[in-house]
């Protein structure tokens, strides 16, 4: 009876210190203003205590040749202002382990093979399905970009004819023009100039976060009218054209691709249903009569 009396209070002694090992490391967490930087999807929002407490302890820890490779790929989706690499590390490994837990305890009861089975597939989809809404993130991105790029440049060329050089006629365009992610990082272009650094510099920075052809092409074109000379006003004019003949023919690539998408729904889905629709009064009408 004492016995079981010591080990429920080292029990309960153990418990009480955990927690209040884990209390001291919450405060002596930084705090975090977001004032600045954009909103949390709403699952992260339920789980950014846990996300910012593994991310200081943990995700602060991994290899720095790994968080640059995870930088470069959430600057290019456009989230480098959401989260930082460590956070989405973290998010990463709370997924693997919640995911992994859930579906462990789910199918405990099918044995261990089964378990284990599931289990590791759990860990791998929690550590994956992050990583798969960042290039979907990416690709919705770098689409909303070439719709918008000759847009943009249209705006700017506008501006330049009206006698404002490139710097305000950008700014003018990022008052003025739609609201999307090409906006956003004309705008990141805009403060790099106004902080300081070199237009050239700022359009190359730009394009590293990008790395999108036609934006490739875009400020390749601006920096080398700059360096010899030429006028930029005809360079944008022409990049815009150029731009807006590229938007042209993916519309007509799509419109082209879209029987041959079609082509297996109808031959599964909708081919079968419209042959037994035709053919079951036949049927009735046969089977009625007594034939078979």
């Amino acid at each position: 009876m004492i016995l079981i009396v010591l080990i429920s209070l080292l029990v309960v002694a153990s418990i009480v210190l955990l927690i209040w090992a884990l209390a001291g490391l919450h405060w002596e967490m930084p705090e975090e203003d977001r004032l600045y930087l954009d909103p949390l999807p709403r699952i992260l929002r339920a789980i950014w205590p846990l996300v910012r407490f593994v991310s200081t302890y943990v995700g602060s820890r991994l290899p720095t040749p790994m968080l640059e490779g995870v930088y470069v790929r959430i600057a290019r989706s456009g989230a480098n202002y959401m989260l930082t690499a460590e956070e989405f590390c973290s998010v990463m490994l709370i997924g693997a382990v919640a995911l992994g837990g859930l579906i462990y305890l789910g199918v405990r009861a099918t044995g261990p093979t089964l378990t284990a089975s599931f289990t590791a597939f759990g860990i791998v989809l929690g550590l994956v399905y992050p990583l798969m809404w960042l290039n979907k993130r990416y690709a919705n991105r770098r689409k909303s970009i070439l719709k918008e790029l000759p847009i943009f440049l249209d705006y700017i060329v506008l501006g330049m004819e009206a006698g404002l050089n490139f710097t305000n006629a950008m700014a003018q365009t990022i008052e003025k023009g739609p609201t999307g992610a090409l906006r956003q990082e004309f705008f990141l272009v805009l403060r790099d100039v106004r902080a300081g650094l070199n237009r050239s510099d700022a359009l190359r920075r730009m394009d590293e976060r990008l790395t999108i052809p036609e934006v490739s092409s875009f400020v390749s074109a601006i920096v080398q009218a700059e360096q010899v000379g030429a006028s930029v006003g005809k360079v944008l004019r022409l990049q815009a054209e150029r731009r807006r003949n590229e938007r042209f023919q993916r519309a007509e690539k799509m419109a082209m691709e879209a029987p041959v998408k079609l082509l297996f729904p109808l031959v599964v889905f909708i081919f079968p249903t419209t042959f037994i629709v035709l053919a079951f009064p036949i049927v009735m009408m046969v089977s009625e009569q007594g034939l078979f």
